[in-house]
């Protein structure tokens, strides 16, 4: 089945119904609004850069954040162990006291901590919406420019790899080696 210009195009067109701007809304009435799909496409980068932090995600990343936690945890339960199962006095005391000395400058430590990372989210919130257009365009530059140096590169060697090759052949021809 075939479309025909403007007729296919008002078949795909979505309708959401959308409520007056009267209080309380009359719901007898209903407004609707043509909206069209956008069709984005978004493309993966296909930087060396990109596809090596891809891979290497799993080992610098995700295997060190795994271990800390199985340390924390084991550091835990061998905390919890001696403090329970030892005779180590009353523990109810040592608790409120290891407590107190914990917790404050822990909060202290980790609201300087939240407000520092609001700040940097902020911050990079606002440069990923401005750099990720000129780094791609500094990163095909800096890819070209290579190229070109290898392709550079090469023609100045051809010269000397054809005089040695023919010089090779020579040899060859005559015997010698």
């Amino acid at each position: 089945m075939t479309c025909l210009g403007e007729a296919c195009r008002a078949a795909l067109r979505v309708y959401y119904p959308t409520l007056s701007k009267e209080f309380p809304p009359n719901l007898l009435w209903i407004n609707y609004a043509t909206i069209e799909v956008m069709k984005a496409i978004i493309r993966t980068p296909v930087h060396e850069s990109y596809k090596r932090h891809r891979r290497e995600v799993a080992w610098k990343i995700i295997l060190p954040v795994v271990l800390s936690s199985l340390a924390l945890v084991g550091l835990i339960v061998l905390i919890v162990n001696i403090t329970l199962f030892q005779n180590a006095g009353d523990v109810g005391r040592w608790a409120a006291i290891a407590t107190i000395w914990i917790a404050i400058p822990v909060m202290v430590a980790g609201l300087i901590f939240f407000i520092i990372l609001g700040g940097i989210f902020y911050l990079l919130k606002y440069l990923l919406n401005i750099t990720p257009v000129y780094t791609g365009k500094a990163q095909d530059l800096v890819y070209r420019i290579a190229g070109y140096i290898s392709r550079a590169a090469d023609a100045i060697v051809k010269p000397v790899i054809v005089i040695d090759g023919v010089g090779a052949s020579i040899n060859r021809l005559l015997g010698r080696k």
